[in-house]
């Protein structure tokens, strides 16, 4: 039986690498999308999948994950779904920001399956790293 150990990080930790990277991404986007004044909408908005996708992940490793079956296929599955539906959350927070900010709808509707798949891209990517980086990820079945 696998012992599943709880993932623990520092709040402040935690804030710093999320608002880090919403602010990047906020930063990028913007750049994008008309420039350095929507910076702090974009930012709001990418605080998202940055820490609502941290939640997201702590609710998986200490709630889900060991009340599932322990065998790699189930674990995988299991978390492919919750990066899935969690990405398709995620996105309608995303939109429900823009609007809540700009009182206006965007114009261009991505396909409902869209942020979901995006979301499970951008997580393989933080995998990625960790597991270049040693550490339990995907991957490797630790984290």
């Amino acid at each position: 039986m696998t012992n599943w150990q709880p993932f623990h990080e520092s709040p402040r930790v935690t804030l710093v690498r999320t608002v880090g990277i919403a602010l990047v991404a906020g930063a990028v986007f913007a750049h994008w999308s008309g420039g350095l004044a929507r910076w702090p909408l974009t930012t709001a908005v990418m605080l998202w999948p940055s820490l609502g996708g941290h939640w997201l992940e702590l609710w998986f490793l200490n709630w889900l994950r060991p009340r599932i079956s322990e065998a790699r296929p189930a674990q995988i599955g299991a978390r492919l779904g919750v990066w899935f539906i969690g990405g398709l959350v995620l996105g309608i927070g995303m939109r429900l920001t823009v609007l809540a900010f700009t009182g206006r709808q965007s114009t261009q509707w991505l396909a409902w399956w869209a942020p979901g798949l995006a979301f499970i891209g951008i997580e393989f990517i933080v995998q990625a790293a960790l597991q270049l980086r040693g550490r339990p990820s995907f991957f490797n079945g630790r984290g």
